[in-house]
């Protein structure tokens, strides 16, 4: 195909998988988010904190790699593929949010753990249920058999 202005040389740059897949993971990510907004389990603060866009993509990774029983914040660090300073920053909004806090480690007087408070508990579940709402909104609007040949594709894609 020859270049013209209707076909500029780099539209590669805008059309290509990884390109798909990016905004693909925002407009879920956003889809989780405004589910969340609205999710009765969810405090009034959060909610609102969650509806204003002041929860971004980043706080995520408290959600998903925080374990139930908490972890050091090095550990929660490591899990999310973060330098501990920025999970650092991160777990203190959230502890002045109200969804973690930390606790003495009982294996060593040393450290401390950060572990989910019964704020942070609801708001976990909540984030479990929306997830569960926008999956099945991508496969209605994309049909089941297309969205699992995705998840699989993805799957074994991340695991190479």
């Amino acid at each position: 195909m020859q270049n013209s202005p209707l076909n500029p040389p780099d539209t590669w740059r805008h059309n290509h998988l990884g390109h798909w897949l990016r905004l693909g993971q925002e407009r879920f990510e956003a889809r989780v988010m405004a589910l969340m907004a609205q999710h009765p389990g969810v405090s009034l603060g959060l909610s609102n904190l969650a509806g204003r866009g002041q929860l971004a993509a980043a706080h995520w990774q408290v959600t998903r790699h925080l374990p139930p029983d908490g972890a050091r914040l090095t550990e929660l660090a490591q899990r999310a593929g973060m330098s501990k300073q920025a999970m650092g920053a991160l777990v203190n909004q959230c502890e002045a949010w109200g969804m973690v806090q930390r606790d003495a480690d009982g294996r060593d007087a040393r450290a401390r753990r950060v572990c989910f408070t019964a704020t942070g508990r609801a708001w976990l579940a909540a984030y479990q249920d929306s997830v569960a709402q926008a999956e099945e909104e991508l496969r209605s609007a994309i049909g089941a058999e297309v969205a699992t040949v995705v998840a699989l594709g993805l799957e074994a894609y991340s695991a190479a």
